[in-house]
């Protein structure tokens, strides 16, 4: 590989204005394999200007990178390597594909992969023993694709359980809108382009508090789905995020600075003392959250499922997780939607823990709507 940009080449464009305190916790970025045309993109100086110290690899591909992503080492470097590495690409696919549970539609994402390293993410599992941020330098094409379809539909004339008056976009399916705004403007470029579309909203979920996004300004266009869990269950599987007890301690801040707030109660992983656990995050919940922000939340319950690859991968840099992960016993496959064959629970265990868990709400925060459960 070749060093595609050398130093002078690199501060042409202004980084973001995230303090870097909030950086260095997630970020140490010395290796960025970039695309030649993502490197030379606005976005993609920006970027490389965030990170003056970084060499720039040249690659054909950003999803054909043998020394990240067919690398069997790199499991036991999982961590750093999402510490250290980021990569640039030009997203060629802009489809906007239909939903019907976290949203309506699924925009395309404006980067793959994640600084943090929750041990039941579902995205690595198509990209081998790496998973980096992958930042889509193209954002202008994303923000034009998402204009054309929000145009095309036009109004929205009957409820969905998304929403009842506007289309609302996932715009972080495989990736944490919260975490990519501390490397570009990527995602302050999805919440201004919203404000400007009456009929639609973004959403996203996040696991982490990036209180920069407090200054964007959404004004009731934007969804922030805070995910939440027992804070137990949290510090095994949730490598690297915000702690449990501060996601729900910027609902209010972030409802307040124009922002929709909802939950994700995900995932619902069981294992001995589930249930107790649940309720006294339930009742968390209820005890510290402002009336505002129960008067408006929703929420999303979302059962774990797991892949027999990540689990392989998991052994390499993180065994413990798999004591709950890993259930062979109450689990079976699961074919996803896009083809890959995964495990969750079996249906009647899955079915009972969905009971359980919407009984759980009922009773100890029944000012909770939940929008959907799976």
């Amino acid at each position: 590989m070749t060093e595609l940009l050398g130093a002078e080449d690199r501060s042409e464009d202004p980084a973001p204005g995230d303090s870097p305190e909030q950086v260095s916790r997630l970020l140490d970025v010395r290796e960025i394999y970039a695309e030649p045309a993502a490197a030379l993109s606005p976005r993609g100086r920006q970027v490389i200007a965030r990170f003056p110290g970084a060499r720039v690899l040249e690659v054909g591909s950003h999803w054909n990178i043998p020394h990240l992503h067919g690398n069997e080492g790199n499991a036991d470097r999982w961590v750093r390597v999402k510490r250290q590495t980021l990569v640039l690409g030009v997203r060629k696919s802009l489809t906007v594909r239909p939903n019907g549970r976290s949203a309506d539609w699924i925009a395309p994402g404006t980067s793959n992969g994640c600084a943090m390293s929750c041990a039941y993410c579902y995205v690595p599992r198509r990209k081998g023993y790496a998973n980096p941020i992958t930042v889509f330098t193209n954002i202008g094409d994303v923000i034009d694709a998402l204009d054309r379809h929000i145009t095309s539909l036009g109004p929205k004339q009957e409820p969905t359980q998304c929403d009842e008056e506007r289309w609302v976009y996932d715009t972080g399916e495989n990736g944490d809108c919260s975490v990519d705004a501390l490397i570009s403007d990527n995602t302050a470029d999805l919440i201004a382009a919203f404000r400007r579309w009456p009929t639609a909203m973004a959403s996203f979920a996040t696991k982490y508090v990036n209180r920069d996004l407090l200054a964007l300004d959404p004004r009731g266009s934007t969804r922030i789905r805070f995910s939440v869990m027992p804070p137990g269950d949290s510090r095994l599987l949730d490598v690297r995020t915000s702690p449990v007890a501060e996601r729900i301690a910027a609902a209010g801040d972030f409802l307040d600075a124009g922002y929709e707030v909802h939950f994700n109660l995900s995932p619902v992983v069981l294992r001995p003392g589930w249930e107790e656990d649940w309720t006294e995050l339930l009742r968390h919940l209820d005890d510290v959250l402002p009336a505002r922000v129960k008067a408006q939340a929703a929420a999303e319950v979302i059962m774990l499922t797991h892949n027999r690859q990540l689990h392989d991968v998991n052994l390499r840099w993180h065994p413990r997780a798999e004591d709950v992960l890993w259930r062979p016993e109450i689990q079976q496959a699961k074919r996803s939607e896009n083809g890959a064959l995964n495990v969750r629970y079996r249906n009647d265990v899955k079915r009972e823990g969905v009971r359980r868990v919407t009984e759980l709400v009922a009773a100890h925060a029944p000012w909770l709507r939940v929008r959907y459960a799976f």
